[in-house]
């Protein structure tokens, strides 16, 4: 083809998408007057190609009594498919609907002109008849899905064009509802069954899952969308892990359990989901163990605003408490979990009471009055602060919140006669190497002394690592830096961390909770550690994205390693003393720890509060290392405070505040 023609045929596809544009642009009922006179024509020329076809001559055609019930015909037909509402379907949503009123339509046709015939004692053949009713249903019906076809094609080349994982019910569901997206475009199938290679599915094939690169470079396809909300987790990480080094953006849609309680639809498309990526499967929770301590009974939930607290309370309100009492500093935090579990407790007509409440752990008379007032029956103690390079900057606030707030706590329980007290633990409470869990270790001594010490309340300890989503995980600073396009920061290659669900292990802390007989250190089974530079490209990659490195200088996201920061760890472990006991549940083991009699742990707090009071950071790191808590430090005293007052040869001054009357 020459220049000359090419730009003919351009010239000419765009005057007709731009006349196909003008009709979608018109109002309502232009486009209905456009639609009866074009199916006037059509059935009128229908009409009269069935009797020219079968004569080959127009003697009936210049017959005024014939033309006068044609005219009938036509009219009768036009009011037949206007009751059918065949006017009333938008041509780009038609469907089966819309072509059966068609059928019915010229059927009805049929049927008008052979008795216009009888009527008008005219000679019309048989086989002219029947042309008449196929040339009726081809035009009528042809020019509708033509125009329909004609309209999903138009700007087809700006869409992206997908690959869908999964011929399933779900994916063919995704199919059509992407039949309408302006976004996306499907063009190929995947399923790991082999008994649906081959099938075509509205005019989708559907390939094996060795085909994905081929149909990547033959379609031009730039996303791979993954339609398998009901597999599990290990299957998922294996599907992932075959189109992890495609560089191709992978989407999935969201889980079965969305679906069906309708909070998510089917074609709302996310970016895969972190914990698809640790291929561990949860275990169903076992309903004696969640609603042990918490079914018709008072439950209170410490640091309630906060990644853990929030999740344990929305966990909490499903096993029917009879109060649940949100003990939080922050008000933002206390107010958000408050609105949150309104809503939660209104949409599934729970009869729970929230009883939201200001408070600070470091205030034990504030506890006391809480516990005994509202007759508390079970504590989950997850206030702390957890981060480890703040804790690190400012040790005193760290010891007084997680150490002297647990103490606390605990006391306060046993006062009022609390039934359970679990404590939130972690990982980092293991051989720590850092203040924040030094404390949390220091913390879990405390309670085991507690423990010994009377039989009235039953305190136990849930000892886990990190979780995804909290404040402060890597996950989403990850993405964010990904979507501003890089650096990822990372302080080291060779770091791993155990990784697990904020739900996931808000449940197993409640069934931990009801197995503890006192003093108890449970452990949860946190799968196989995450190196999280394995991590970082998995999260690159499928984005679409490539790591920049030395071997590919021209990628998209470089990985920057900064240097551990302050007390952090290469690797975390979940046992001090690596024995370990089966419990009921498969995923909670039980720790075999050394603990202190209450007289020398008294005595150790005693002395680390006569610290605190001198903010003798110096004093506290002593009896944090001659104390039992395995504590070696990497890095020495970096106090913030500390070292403006080394600096300025400043000692802290103890302010005395008078009330005036």
């Amino acid at each position: 083809m020459d220049l000359w023609s090419y730009q003919l045929v351009q010239r000419t596809i765009a005057h007709f998408q731009q006349r196909i544009t003008d009709l979608l642009t018109m109002s309502r009922w232009k486009k209905r007057v456009l639609s009866v006179s074009i199916d006037i024509l059509l059935l009128v020329g229908s009409c009269i190609a069935a009797y020219f076809i079968r004569n080959k001559n127009v003697d009936l055609l210049q017959n005024e009594q014939f033309l006068f019930w044609m005219g009938v015909m036509v009219g009768c037909t036009i009011w037949v498919f206007v009751k059918l509402g065949l006017y009333r379907a938008v041509i780009r949503y038609m469907g089966s609907q819309a072509l059966l009123a068609v059928m019915g339509g010229v059927i009805c046709a049929g049927v008008f002109l052979q008795l216009a015939l009888i009527l008008s004692g005219l000679q019309y053949p048989i086989s002219a008849h029947l042309n008449f009713m196929f040339f009726s249903l081809i035009s009528v019906g042809g020019s509708r899905l033509l125009l329909r076809w004609l309209v999903k094609s138009r700007g087809r080349k700006s869409n992206h064009k997908v690959l869908i994982y999964g011929a399933g019910a779900s994916g063919r569901q995704l199919l059509l509802a992407l039949e309408n997206s302006v976004e996306f475009r499907a063009v190929a199938f995947v399923d790991d069954d082999p008994s649906l290679h081959g099938v075509v599915i509205k005019d989708v094939k559907v390939y094996s899952p060795a085909s994905v690169a081929r149909l990547l470079n033959e379609k031009g396809i730039s996303r791979i969308l993954l339609a398998l909300p009901s597999i599990g987790r290990s299957q998922r990480l294996d599907i992932l892990n075959r189109l992890e080094p495609l560089g191709v953006p992978v989407l999935t849609i969201p889980g079965m359990a969305d679906l069906v309680d309708g909070k998510m639809k089917i074609d709302e498309l996310q970016d895969v989901r972190i914990e698809d990526l640790l291929g561990r499967d949860p275990v169903a929770p076992i309903g004696k163990l969640m609603t042990a301590n918490i079914s018709g009974k008072v439950v209170m939930v410490t640091g309630a605003g906060g990644s853990i607290g929030s999740e344990l309370c929305r966990q909490i309100i499903k096993q029917h408490p009879k109060q649940l009492i949100l003990f939080e500093q922050s008000e933002f935090g206390l107010y958000d979990i408050d609105k949150d579990l309104t809503t939660r407790i209104s949409d599934g007509d729970l009869d729970v009471q929230l009883i939201p409440i200001l408070g600070s752990v470091q205030d034990q008379q504030r506890l006391a009055q809480v516990m005994a007032g509202y007759k508390v029956q079970t504590v989950y103690h997850a206030a702390a602060y957890k981060h480890v390079p703040l804790v690190e900057y400012n040790v005193t606030e760290g010891v007084r919140n997680n150490i002297f707030g647990t103490w606390h706590t605990a006391e306060a329980a046993v006062n009022a006669g609390v039934e359970t007290f679990v404590l939130i633990s972690t990982d980092k409470a293991v051989r720590p190497t850092n203040v924040m869990g030094t404390t949390k270790r220091f913390a879990e001594l405390v309670l085991q002394s507690i423990a010994k010490r009377q039989q009235q309340t039953r305190f136990c300890m849930v000892r886990f690592g990190n979780v995804l989503g909290s404040s402060g995980s890597v996950v989403p600073l990850f993405r964010k830096q990904i979507k501003q396009g890089g650096p990822i920061t990372l302080t080291h290659e060779d770091i791993t961390r155990y990784f697990m669900t904020i739900p996931e292990a808000a449940q197993l802390v409640i069934q931990a909770g009801a197995m503890g007989v006192g003093g108890d250190v449970f452990v949860l089974d946190m799968g196989e550690p995450v190196r999280i530079y394995d991590l970082a490209l998995k999260m690159i990659n499928l984005t679409g994205l490539r790591p920049k490195n030395k071997l590919s200088p021209d990628g998209d996201i470089e990985i920057k390693v900064t240097g551990l920061r302050p007390g952090e760890k290469l690797y975390e472990e979940l046992l001090i003393s690596g024995n370990e006991v089966p419990t009921r549940h498969p995923r909670i083991k039980s720790a075999n720890e050394v603990f202190l009699e209450w007289p020398e742990m008294h005595s150790l707090l005693l002395k680390l509060s006569s610290c605190c009071e001198k903010y003798d950071v110096e004093g506290i790191r002593r009896i944090m290392l001659t104390a039992p808590t395995g504590f070696k430090p990497t890095d020495g005293n970096c106090d913030l405070l500390t070292k403006v007052l080394v600096k300025t040869e400043t000692k802290p001054v103890k302010i005395s505040v008078v009330v005036g009357e």
